[in-house]
């Protein structure tokens, strides 16, 4: 549940009336895109709809019965996200573009590489290439929704493509057990094999981008008694 601080208002105006709610705008996105996405109790920060939320005062359960058919908050609150408009003041506005626009770029920093390469971006470069291709952050539009969006621009400054590459590992055997739950958080495994001398080798599939954070884990890991090949 979102603070009262943190949360903006929903607003739905109808037959002369007004019905506020206070939300998490974010959650609130994200259910106007897909109810299944965020539960509605979440997206509250209290469960009460209002003819005016910053003053409190609540709407009339009458109001409510006769223009929804129901006066239950949490139905209530569903059909203003659904039909209504989300407000939000400058300032929070400015806070979930940056916030939004930092997703996005550390989500392509992490599954794209420069194809001229085989390397990942360096997340500064792909803000760079953004700045300079004037790519629009929209605060409402999941990271998702807008990081192909994002990628199709900056093309035109940087080569770069979202590609999974696949990764030959070799550790000694008393490693493997804490290094293939570590694996998991990466990419997933596509082969894997016990060699007689007790050392265990794996093909591993990862996003391009997470190479140099999967070898220096890796590393880590077994304490530097790791053999990698990157696989053509």
């Amino acid at each position: 549940m979102v603070s009262l601080e943190d949360a903006v208002i929903a607003r739905l105006e109808s037959h002369g009336e007004r019905f506020e709610i206070l939300v998490d705008p974010d959650l609130a996105a994200e259910f106007r895109k897909d109810e299944t996405k965020a539960d509605i109790e979440d997206i509250l920060a209290v469960q009460e709809v209002f003819k005016d939320a910053r003053k409190g005062d609540k709407a009339s359960e009458e109001t409510m019965r006769k223009l929804f058919q129901t006066d239950d908050p949490l139905e209530v609150a569903k059909i203003i996200l659904k039909k209504g408009s989300i407000q939000l003041t400058a300032e929070q506005r400015r806070q979930m573009i940056k916030d939004k626009h930092k997703k996005i770029v550390n989500k392509i920093a992490r599954e794209a590489i420069n194809p001229q390469t085989g390397l990942p971006h360096p997340p500064k470069r792909i803000e760079k290439a953004m700045k300079e291709a004037k790519v629009h952050v929209d605060p409402f539009k999941t990271v998702d929704e807008q990081v192909n969006i994002v990628l199709k621009a900056i093309r035109t400054k940087i080569p770069i493509r979202f590609e999974k590459v696949k990764v030959a590992i070799k550790i000694p055997g008393e490693s493997a057990g804490p290094v293939y739950g570590i694996i998991s958080n990466f990419g997933k495994i596509l082969e894997e094999e016990w060699q007689k001398d007790g050392s265990w080798i794996a093909i591993v599939e990862i996003p391009g981008g997470l190479q140099d954070s999967f070898y220096q884990k890796m590393s880590e890991m077994t304490g530097g008694q790791v053999e990698t090949r990157l696989l053509k």
